[in-house]
């Protein structure tokens, strides 16, 4: 498993907690600082920048992901709802593609909000580091 993709776990074990942005990196923050060497921070946020959508369908699924997933989610019901109550096998087949593309939204519209606090998270720690360096230098 490359630094990366441990980086993206850990920044989706945040993504589940219950708190606010600046907490998720706080903690994340801690975590990247202890196993992560500054060469290895500075080559994972060029290539976070280079994926991280700055624009587009892609920044409204990282935005609403859920909101984006809802009508596909409409559609697995309904195809449930009308293959059951009127015995046509061909309905179920609506709920079986309206439930994956449903699944697979929500999951890449999580990824991307897990690339995206990550990302944050690396452009912190430069601004801490950058700040400290000053502030040394200046006095």
């Amino acid at each position: 498993m490359s630094q990366l993709e441990r980086l993206l776990l850990m920044a989706e074990d945040e993504l589940t907690e219950y708190s606010t942005d600046a907490r998720k990196i706080e903690k994340l923050r801690r975590k990247i600082g202890l196993s992560v060497s500054r060469q290895e921070q500075q080559e994972i946020k060029a290539i976070l920048l280079e994926e991280v959508p700055s624009g587009g369908f892609s920044k409204i699924v990282e935005e609403q992901r859920q909101t984006v997933a809802l009508p596909f989610w409409g559609i697995a019901g309904l195809g449930l709802l009308l293959g059951i109550a009127m015995f046509q096998p061909w309905d179920f087949m609506a709920t079986v593609a309206g439930g994956f593309t449903a699944f697979k939204i929500q999951q890449w519209g999580w990824r991307l909000q897990a690339k995206r606090l990550l990302l944050n998270t690396l452009e912190e720690i430069d601004q801490r580091i950058n700040s400290g360096t000053k502030s040394i230098t200046d006095s």
